[in-house]
């Protein structure tokens, strides 16, 4: 076989700043064990050596994309110990002689057009992970367990995972992916890309490898579980993959913006299953966690650029309180800042240059309500908890306050009444019109309602 390897007539000593391929060779199959890498790593060689990147080679596409999404960090930083200017790698396929290519196509015609695309999504992001994932009050049971997972010293299978946009979820399922896939086949997709795959499975009568791709993880990470909602056959496929998976003992991770028992129009036995392991929720962030993630930013955003910038005490607690709703949001907003100091070389010192800079970010988060943070506005201020407002009991404590929510959710947002219902336990819509009837009512005489939903509404645009 022909491989693109350099000849060790040039390699130079490590003190010289060259790479000694075959010293890195031996030092990956210390680092990942000899099956992954006798199965994987072994294919890899040396194509070209430049001043700030190298140039490998893999045998086949599958094989570059699996090691890609994989591998490459860890590769990156053991070529690093040799040669420190290098700050990147690039994968190319080897097509070796024609022996090798008529075996590569053999191959190839033997890989699944399933196992070939999703390798294009199962990459992790290496900046999410447990090192940089800033713990507090809200977050910090998620972010054990999903520790313990990794440690295999505790059994939470499955682990379910969620809370609202932005808050850190999708970040620790990266993070436990990254720990995890070394010594293990780890899948890490969204609901909605195993949806998108089911459904061109079932159009190219491809199911059978659809099927065996799925169920073959050793650990099995799903994002945004509450995208199949209504879906009743993407439904069953997951219930079957779901419990194939837990027939062969394979760990699952799922994250949602709700728990288990909020899943609207998911089959019960989903449900069931759904929560029959550990349930956890990332709460939002408190004022201090907030300020802990801005300045952790802040400092790894300096080091990325090299550059003196600062923000005082006075703007980061303004970015701080302005932006509770997502961590995302928030991140964005420094980011905006940030940028501004640099480009225009000026400084961004006061809260009154901060909104000049962040005008049209701070507009459009006045606008953004949704039915969630209505009925979590709604229960915050009238001191109820959101699973006492959502849930059948009628008392008076209780349904005022509901039939509040449900009026502000009509007026506020473009939700349907049959929408509505569903968001309240999947009440019916004609529960949704009784509420928004009887509050306009009240609002012509009713004092106390009037004051109530200004207050409420003044929560919206704070």
């Amino acid at each position: 076989m022909n491989k693109l390897i350099p000849q060790t007539s040039n390699f130079i000593p490590v003190e010289e700043n060259f790479i000694r391929w075959d010293k890195i060779q031996h030092d990956l199959q210390i680092t990942f064990g000899k099956e992954v890498y006798e199965s994987w790593i072994k294919k890899i060689s040396l194509n070209k050596e430049l001043n700030n990147y190298v140039i490998l080679c893999t045998p086949t596409k599958f094989v570059r994309d699996w090691i890609a999404s994989r591998y490459a960090d860890k590769i990156l930083d053991l070529i690093k110990k040799y040669k420190k200017t290098i700050n990147r790698i690039e994968f190319i396929i080897d097509p070796g002689d024609t022996t090798e290519k008529k075996e590569n196509v053999s191959l190839a015609t033997k890989i699944s057009s399933i196992e070939d695309s999703v390798m294009n999504y199962n990459r992790f992001n290496s900046r999410s992970n447990f090192d940089n994932f800033v713990v507090g009050s809200g977050n910090q049971l998620a972010y054990m367990a999903a520790q313990k997972i990794c440690e295999r010293t505790f059994n939470y299978n499955p682990l379910f995972i969620y809370g609202g946009v932005g808050m850190g979820k999708t970040h620790l399922l990266n993070a436990i992916g990254i720990k995890m896939q070394n010594n293990l086949n780890v899948m890490f997709i969204s609901a909605e890309r195993f949806m998108y795959h089911f459904v061109r499975s079932i159009k190219s009568k491809d199911m059978v490898n659809f099927k065996d791709f799925f169920r073959k993880a050793n650990v099995f990470i799903i994002d945004d579980i509450q995208f199949v909602r209504g879906k009743e056959i993407v439904q069953e496929e997951f219930f079957h993959t779901f419990n194939a998976l837990m027939d062969r003992g394979s760990q699952i991770v799922i994250s949602s913006d709700r728990s288990p028992s909020n899943l609207d129009r998911m089959q019960d036995r989903i449900v069931s299953r759904l929560s029959g392991g550990l349930v956890v929720d990332i709460q939002p962030p408190d004022f201090e966690l907030r300020i802990k993630i801005l300045e952790r930013k802040f400092e790894e955003i300096k080091v990325t650029f090299g550059e003196n910038i600062n923000l005082n005490n006075e703007v980061m607690n303004f970015l701080a309180s302005e932006f509770q709703s997502s961590l995302r949001e928030m991140i964005g907003a420094l980011n905006r800042l940030l940028a501004f100091v640099r480009l225009s070389n000026t400084e961004c010192s006061t809260v009154s240059q901060c909104k000049m800079i962040l005008k049209d970010l701070l507009e459009d988060k006045v606008k953004i309500v949704n039915i969630e943070s209505i009925q979590k506005t709604v229960a915050s201020f009238f001191q109820i908890s959101l699973q006492d407002l959502l849930s059948a009991r009628r008392s008076r404590s209780l349904a005022r306050p509901r039939q509040i929510a449900m009026y502000l959710a009509k007026k506020y947002t473009s939700k349907s009444l049959p929408e509505i219902g569903r968001k309240f336990s999947n009440r019916d819509h004609t529960t949704v019109i009784h509420a928004v009837k009887k509050i306009n009512q009240l609002l012509q005489n009713d004092e106390n309602i009037k004051k109530n939903i200004i207050e409420i509404k003044k929560k919206f645009y704070n």
